[in-house]
């Protein structure tokens, strides 16, 4: 799951809240927002990694490396800042082709079984999240997943996060051949949705991928703390106040 400070979201909160919401960003020159009145968002996104679950690479790395030459730390970094990753969640690379690709650089001796495991576990839930999720869901709000990731850790998610059930849809990297903040996977969120703008209200904790949400009109929320989420989503109206 490939996972940076930015000017230009402190920009977007000061111009578009007189009382500034902290890690909201609606969209700067929003057409939906009437002098102080903001448009109520028909669905919401949400990213997955730091969002709704927590994830550690140390922790792949360390069991990988227990069965491998080389230490964690050079595990870590190559399973997270290497290219590699990043074909395998936009699609190219089959599971077994990354498993023999990481086994050649590492020399992992153990099964693909073994290293899947050691792989995709490494994710614990954030409990303010998922049951902000949860309220969304008691409203009747609809809620899709978004996020750049692969079918190891899907497999995983799946079968161990029951919450993540409970989305109306799930646009996933390597499911759509894209990866945020490419246009491409944005594009397939609003053909699955059929909403557009500010119809969309995206949290992600990466501002180069609520950034790109917002140049297509969407309302975003820069996920930093779960309080300064739910207070944004209460703001937009889809919550009571905290």
């Amino acid at each position: 799951m490939c996972f940076h400070g930015s000017k230009s979201v402190t920009k977007y909160i000061s111009q578009q809240f007189s009382t500034p919401v902290a890690g909201a960003l609606p969209l700067m020159q929003n057409p939906s927002r009437n002098g102080s009145v903001l448009t109520k968002p028909a669905i919401v996104v949400f990213d997955l990694g730091k969002v709704l679950l927590d994830f550690d690479y140390a922790i792949a790395g360390r069991r990988i490396a227990a069965q491998a030459n080389l230490p964690a730390a050079e595990v870590q970094k190559f399973l997270n800042q290497s290219p590699l990753l990043h074909r395998y969640e936009t699609g190219p690379m089959t599971r077994q082709e990354f498993f023999e690709e990481v086994r050649q650089f590492t020399g992992f001796r153990g099964s693909l079984a073994e290293f899947s495991g050691f792989f995709a576990d490494i994710f614990s839930e954030m409990p303010p999240m998922i049951a902000l999720h949860a309220a969304l869901r008691r409203q009747g709000i609809p809620t899709y997943i978004f996020s750049n990731t692969n079918d190891l850790a899907m497999e995983h998610i799946r079968r161990n996060f029951p919450f993540f059930a409970k989305f109306d849809g799930y646009i996933l990297s390597y499911e759509v051949r894209s990866m945020k903040p490419d246009a491409r996977i944005y594009e397939a969120l609003e053909a699955m949705t059929g909403k557009r703008g500010a119809e969309i209200l995206y949290l992600d904790d990466r501002p180069e991928n609520v950034e790109a949400g917002a140049a297509r009109g969407w309302q975003v929320i820069l996920q930093t703390d779960p309080a300064k989420s739910r207070a944004a989503i209460a703001q937009l109206g889809l919550l009571a106040p905290a």
